[in-house]
């Protein structure tokens, strides 16, 4: 099931906030644990097996680790050997198919293996529990002793498929108690439709005009390839951004405040910066459990430039088992130890809008290795940009692109911008009749388009 879906609008959110507000405070983990569970069973029931086992595991590796304080060795092996199984389980459903092609191409040989369908929101689950261990073991959190506290938040359905990464730290005083009123189911319901607005009515277009671009990037001008590079920069963000907003809303419709997964990335100075802004919750999660435990920057600059490249590596390795994944996160490894030993100073210098474009241009060459599905057809998408391959500078291809998507392009650019939102605020916040009227606007649209077109992606259901 999907957050974006007609029947989880209408259906199910609406069933699940009046049972879960009528319930009294004791009832709403248990009932919050096994509405989430048949939420997850509804997309992908093959695979809730191995939800519950991540649960069960990870609570019991909890008490496990959490009680071994005097016994630092035992306490270390069981951490181990916990990463271990959820490595494995990783490995094993997102690279065991590639890896078994790969070991037939080397040695000339065709291995017969039945493709898995990669269990929805695996990696976030994964990487969610983990930070519950990695935690308790750090001291940074107790080890939970009442299961359906522990497993409500493991299985929490609004960031279950798609993040925000939320650690159990950050949860657990929310999971014994949490506010449930008007003024959060407000701002709950305001900040899902607006989730659901980016998603629907820019992801989903931009996503379409992309896809029918690539579709035909043999053929294609300067202009239209700069154009669907665009378009999937954008998509991108709406999509996931959109995702996340609508998880967040959720959430606080429930009593839960998660923290934020995107600050306005694109208005980003340098790609460091970027960073700090775009998937917040995984890049903090790489940034507490493998970056300062390998000794971040505390180390001389050999070891330094280590470690960015091994967490960038790993970045990449974890949205995807393809070559063009860990190519992609030691691209921006290297512009990182760039900015950092190089460019920082002469960074700052530069004006706003100089800088700005400087990141902006190096994202979306990003974007370009991460959207194809092999590295030669990112560098051939990414030769059309300059000319190589290209059947000219401008068609009339691209000129009926432009026309046609101007007005979502220009949403797009003032979308990604934190004034935007501050000059809507300031004309709404005031007016309950006018903030009501535009989040139904809002609300209206994106259920229009979800009744009228079939074609609503996820890009973040992959990983």
């Amino acid at each position: 099931m999907l957050l974006n879906s007609l029947f989880f609008i209408f259906a199910f959110l609406p069933a699940v906030l009046l049972i879960y507000y009528l319930l009294p405070a004791a009832g709403r983990n248990w009932f919050l644990l096994a509405a989430s569970l048949v939420f997850y069973a509804w997309g992908d029931p093959v695979y809730l097996i191995l939800l519950i086992f991540s649960a069960v595991f990870h609570y019991i590796m909890g008490l496990q680790i959490g009680g071994e304080e005097n016994d630092g060795r035992r306490k270390k092996q069981d951490l181990i050997f916990a990463v271990g199984v959820d490595v494995f389980l990783l490995c094993f459903f997102k690279y065991f198919g590639a890896a078994a092609n790969l070991i037939g191409s080397f040695f000339h040989t065709q291995i017969a293996v039945r493709e898995l369908a990669l269990p929805i929101g695996l990696s976030f689950y994964t990487f969610k529990n983990l930070s519950y261990l990695f935690d308790i073991y750090y001291g940074r959190t107790e080890a939970e002793k009442k299961f359906t506290d522990f497993a409500a938040y493991a299985v929490f359905f609004p960031a279950m498929t798609a993040g925000p990464i939320v650690r159990y730290k950050d949860m657990k005083e929310q999971m014994k108690k949490r506010r449930v009123n008007a003024l959060q189911l407000g701002y709950g319901a305001r900040r899902f439709i607006l989730g659901l607005a980016k998603k629907v009515l820019l992801a989903d277009t931009l996503a379409s005009l992309y896809g029918e671009i690539s579709a035909g990037a043999g053929n294609i001008s300067v202009l239209t390839a700069w154009i669907g590079m665009f378009a999937f920069t954008m998509e991108i963000y709406f999509d996931f951004s959109g995702y996340s907003d609508m998880a967040i809303g959720i959430s606080r419709m429930l009593g839960f405040t998660v923290k934020e997964n995107f600050d306005y990335p694109y208005m980003s100075k340098s790609v460091t910066e970027f960073w700090r802004r775009w998937h917040i919750s995984l890049g903090s999660w790489f940034r507490d459990y493998i970056y300062i435990p390998l000794g971040g920057n505390r180390v001389g600059t050999g070891k330094h430039i280590r470690n960015i490249l091994i967490v960038w590596c790993l970045t990449g390795m974890w949205h995807g088992a393809a070559l063009n994944f860990p190519v992609w996160g030691l691209y921006y490894g290297v512009l990182l130890i760039a900015e950092k030993y190089i460019l920082g100073s002469r960074l700052k210098k530069l004006p706003g809008w100089v800088s700005g474009t400087y990141t902006m241009l190096l994202v979306m060459i990003g974007w370009m290795l991460f959207s194809h599905n092999s590295l030669g057809e990112a560098a051939g998408y990414l030769g059309h940009l300059v000319g190589i391959g290209a059947v000219g500078l401008a068609d009339t291809e691209a000129l009926y692109y432009l026309k046609t998507n101007l007005v979502v392009f220009l949403l797009c650019i003032l979308a990604c911008r934190q004034g935007f939102y501050r000059w809507v605020e300031s004309r709404f916040h005031d007016s309950i009749v006018g903030s009501a009227v535009l989040y139904g606007v809002l609300f209206l649209l994106g259920t229009a388009c979800l009744v009228y077109s079939s074609y609503h992606p996820f890009l973040y259901l992959r990983f």
